[in-house]
């Protein structure tokens, strides 16, 4: 899987372009590649073609989710859809080809059974199971790698299941639990540090705590009760040393005209691209919002996102894009280990060579997994070749 493969005109774009990931690759840099992480609900009826076009769309990471997107009455035929579309694609598509897949299930006792229902070879396609509503105060962690450790003692490492955790439990939204929640799961996830590729941020349940749900126009970071859980998460689980990747809260809004306030969206990046038309497009689809959050997101110390539009893909992975701005001060960064301090080649900031040194590995990753666009090349050109 490689972003961007089916843009036109791709070269152009690219300094460097990006490279191709599989599940050879190393961990680090499959992680920070789930880019705009589509959810899709196993209800849906014909999940094979459902794969296959939002790989076609840009797709890097795709969930098949038996959890909240599921109504209970549905699941035993959720549960046969998503069997079907893992055995099909096992069988009949070069896994080569396909984005990082995964499955969220409801419950350890629910990912047991299901993989004694789909056997070992339907798992193949996969690259590893998405735990909702993880903590581990009741040792309900730990279950959840008991039943990976039983699936993956059979399997060689290209085959192996990775972990993504989801953080969206009352005890972690309450003020008064949080601390002690967040330090049980980092204690187990750093343990098991080599079985989990990410940690995701359940917004939508955190949210729910309180009975709220952000509009449109509003990002997370808006909405104070869930940002201050975003700035824990990332304190407690977002440490340099620690290695984490830790994704963008959802973005649950489909394409919407209405608004509240006036868009932050600025022109002049569209006047230079020539293409105020793309702006006018984004803005009545409500996008601008989406595009203010992931700026935040990144700011804040989260990578990726999750969504549930294809439409997002390609906003989230063209701002996923590693400018040459960026790739200039990261390089200086980790050319220099003795430390020091040194203005940046753009002549608009000073580049400190040890307290930037972990930002610009982190760069480096992204660089590698969505490009370094060329000097002239901002988002909206990205935008202007990737968006359907």
């Amino acid at each position: 899987m490689r972003h961007f493969a089916n843009t036109t005109d791709q070269e152009p774009l690219f300094l460097r372009p990006p490279e191709d990931v599989s599940r050879d690759s190393d961990q680090d840099l499959r992680a920070v590649a789930l880019g705009a992480t589509l959810y899709t609900p196993g209800i849906r009826p014909d999940l094979v073609r459902d794969v296959r076009r939002q790989t076609e769309l840009g797709a890097g990471s795709i969930v098949l989710c038996l959890e909240d997107s599921v109504a209970d009455d549905d699941l035993p035929r959720a549960e046969a859809n998503v069997e079907t579309a893992l055995r099909t694609l096992t069988e009949h598509l070069d896994p080569s080809t396909l984005p990082q897949l995964f499955l969220r299930v409801r419950t350890p006792d629910h990912f047991a059974r299901l993989l004694d229902r789909f056997g070992d070879r339907a798992l193949d396609v996969l690259s590893g199971i998405v735990l909702p509503k993880f903590e581990n105060g009741d040792g309900v962690g730990a279950r959840w790698f008991e039943v990976l450790d039983a699936v993956n003692a059979s399997r060689d490492a290209a085959r192996r299941l990775l972990v993504m955790p989801i953080l969206e439990s009352p005890a972690i939204m309450h003020r008064e639990s949080r601390t002690e929640a967040l330090a049980d799961v980092h204690d187990l996830l750093l343990d098991r540090r080599a079985d989990v590729l990410a940690v995701r941020i359940g917004a939508t349940d955190l949210s729910s705590v309180y009975g709220l749900r952000r509009p449109s126009h509003l990002t997370a970071y808006d909405v104070q009760v869930l940002a201050s859980v975003i700035g824990d998460v990332v304190n407690v689980l977002g440490r340099a040393q620690d290695g984490f990747v830790v994704s963008g809260p959802v973005w649950e809004h489909y394409p919407d005209s209405d608004r509240v306030f006036r868009t932050q969206l600025r022109t002049t990046p569209f006047q230079e691209a020539g293409d105020l038309a793309l702006r006018r497009q984004l803005l009545l689809e409500g996008f601008d919002g989406l595009l203010r959050e992931v700026t935040l997101d990144r700011a804040n110390g989260l990578t990726g996102k999750t969504v549930i539009h294809p439409r997002h893909v390609p906003l989230v992975h063209a701002m996923s894009v590693v400018s040459d701005e960026e790739f200039s001060d990261a390089s200086d960064v980790l050319a220099n280990a003795t430390g020091g301090v040194a203005a940046s080649r753009y002549g608009n900031k000073m580049n400190e060579m040890k307290p930037h040194h972990a930002w610009a590995e982190r760069t480096m990753l992204r660089a590698r997994a969505f490009g370094v666009a060329t000097p002239d090349v901002t988002y909206v050109d990205l935008l202007e070749r990737s968006l359907p």
